[in-house]
């Protein structure tokens, strides 16, 4: 039966039959991931963010088209992942607009907003690669104006827009040499095609044509690859897309992601948010660079070699939440170096995170597993080499969620894990996390980096889980933790005159010294963090410290502690200019 109309039910039901479509075809798109940065599965981070957009829809349903789509594209910014992901949300950011005002839309209208939402999703890009999921939604959009020209029938223009959709793919080989090379289309324009194969056998019932699909956990679907590149396929002959390039020669080396809940005025007295200078600023800290505002929520996806950079000058307008950032020369150096039992060739289309998730599958699992919560690239190397298995980006103004530490236990192969917060505002999310796990959770309350940087060090591998979380525990609590930072606003604490701007220094939770001048305000503390006798001291640098006043607490140790060892570490944190621990 045509349909003239589509309100905001039926408009649902599509959502609905797409992101079935593209849940069970996540391992399809996911063997198409050949694209030359390594930035995680876009099947994976397409199915994601279609089901954060799900789940709103699923709380806030609405007969009105305008109403259900703005719920789908709050649900799809806040949920996006990796660039497809984003720009996925950007389609529907558009196309909600679009028919924001409407009850039910027309064909169209319909179309109309399928064209809006391109040029939503071009205008976030800040630089658009044809051959992708772009040239895909644009040449579908473009077939859904001209067919909504010549018939009033929503399904009939759907089924022009799918058309369309897969010619474009067929051909985005020929738009990125990467895509000719290996002989595959592109893995974000496959997601697309999924969404809309989803859409229209909502809106006729019929069965879909094609492969045939996979559940969403099911093994790589290596079917994908052109049969004459299999055949002349030899391991001598083909090696994966990712070793046509040196591990060494990616220049931005973490894939940033993370939301900005903007603060009416800035965090800054007098600073607005402006878009294009926003934009600007980032392009100067790495590429791949995705910003999307809309309203009070911004969303950046870069990649950038010092994400402390990036996150510092985002928390200028607000705070952060959503934040994940994964270091691409790892996944490089993963996808290369795997034996996947199939040829070269089809280890280049495989996708090296959800390989990755098959060999944990399949590894042993070791006795012990640790997460902590850290931010910062010096801190997340401490961490990782006293052999902690997963840095959760997070901390002050950073509070990672229940779901984010969930995640990160899933990816820990290991039959106990012991979590480390390190900040007081985490610990109940991680508690809550760890009611919620299947494997045994372990959540050590460490307050601060400090504590669970010594708690990290208390770890015995032959002691048992019991007797190494009260050791842990122990070793947290015998540890001073000290902090630097600015202050945001004139008060007065314990009989302390803070004034805006000053460095205020913080021992254990308490003000201890506010003083305009950095050296002061970190010598002072030092002074009352050592004032029992102390032999061993950390100095953590953070993104904000100066090298001068870093060399003069250098300095300031060797002559007023002579009998104390300390170290000087570089941990590149945000908020923080110098974190002390003394023992």
């Amino acid at each position: 039966m045509s349909k003239r109309f589509i309100d905001g039910t039926e408009f649902t039901a599509m959502v609905f039959a797409a992101a079935e479509r593209l849940n069970a075809g996540v391992q399809r798109v996911n063997a198409l991931n050949v694209f030359p940065v390594p930035d995680g599965d876009t099947g994976t981070n397409m199915n994601l963010t279609l089901t954060s957009g799900v789940d709103e829809l699923r709380k806030r349903p609405s007969v009105r088209i305008g109403q259900a789509a703005e719920t789908l594209a709050r649900g799809l910014l806040m949920g996006a992942r990796g660039n497809s992901g984003v720009i996925l949300s950007q389609l529907f950011r558009g196309f909600a607009k679009s028919v924001s005002a409407l009850e039910k839309a027309s064909s169209t209208e319909f179309a109309q907003a399928l064209q809006q939402g391109v040029e939503t999703a071009y205008a976030a890009v800040v630089r658009p690669v044809e051959g992708t999921i772009l040239t895909v939604s644009k040449e579908a959009a473009k077939a859904a104006v001209n067919s909504a020209r010549r018939t009033a029938e929503v399904d009939a223009v759907m089924r022009d827009t799918l058309k369309a959709a897969n010619e474009a793919l067929a051909r985005t080989p020929e738009l990125l040499p990467v895509l000719k090379q290996v002989g595959v289309v592109d893995s974000g324009g496959q997601g697309l095609v999924l969404v809309y194969e989803g859409f229209l056998a909502a809106l006729t019932g019929e069965a879909i044509d094609g492969p045939p699909m996979q559940d969403g956990n099911a093994k790589t679907d290596y079917s994908v690859i052109p049969a004459e590149v299999l055949q002349k396929a030899k391991k001598s002959d083909f090696v994966p897309v990712q070793a046509h390039m040196e591990t060494e020669s990616i220049e931005h080396g973490y894939c940033t992601e993370f939301i900005v809940r903007l603060t009416p005025g800035g965090r800054i007295p007098g600073l607005t948010f402006d878009e294009p200078d926003f934009r600007r600023e980032l392009e100067t800290m790495g590429d791949s660079l995705l910003v999307v505002a809309d309203e009070d929520l911004v969303k950046i996806h870069i990649h950038a070699e010092y994400p402390g950079e990036v996150m510092n000058f985002a928390m200028q307008y607000g705070d952060l939440t959503r934040i994940k950032i994964e270091n691409m020369r790892e996944q490089h150096s993963h996808i290369i170096s795997q034996d996947y039992g199939v040829p070269a060739a089809v280890a280049a289309v495989s996708g090296g995170a959800q390989a990755e998730d098959a060999n944990l599958k399949t590894a042993p699992k070791k006795p012990y597993g640790m997460i902590v919560v850290a931010a910062g690239e010096g801190l997340s190397e401490i961490f990782t080499s006293l052999g902690v298995d997963y840095v959760l980006a997070g901390g002050q103004t950073m509070n990672p969620s229940t779901e984010d530490i969930l995640n990160a236990v899933e990816q820990v192969n290991a039959e106990h894990i012991f979590v480390f917060p390190n900040n007081s505002n985490i610990i109940m999310a991680a508690g809550q996390a760890r009611d919620l796990a299947e494997t045994p959770v372990f959540v050590i309350p460490t307050k601060s980096i400090q504590q669970g940087l010594a708690a990290v060090l208390a770890f015995q591998e032959n002691e048992d889980v019991d007797r190494n979380a009260q050791m842990m525990e122990q070793a947290a609590k015998r540890v001073k933790s000290g902090q630097v930072t600015h202050a945001v606003r004139d008060t007065s604490i314990d009989d302390i005159e803070i004034r805006e701007g000053e460095y205020i220094g913080i021992l254990d939770g308490k003000i201890v010294v506010s003083n305009p001048d950095l050296f002061t305000s970190c010598s002072e503390l030092l002074r009352s963090m050592l004032e029992g006798g102390e032999e061993i001291v950390s100095i953590i640098t953070g993104a904000d410290a100066e090298d001068a006043v870093t060399d003069q607490l250098a300095e300031f140790m060797r002559k007023q502690y002579p009998n104390a060892e300390f170290e000087l570490l570089p941990g590149g944190q945000p908020v923080y200019s110098y974190l002390f621990s003394a023992e």
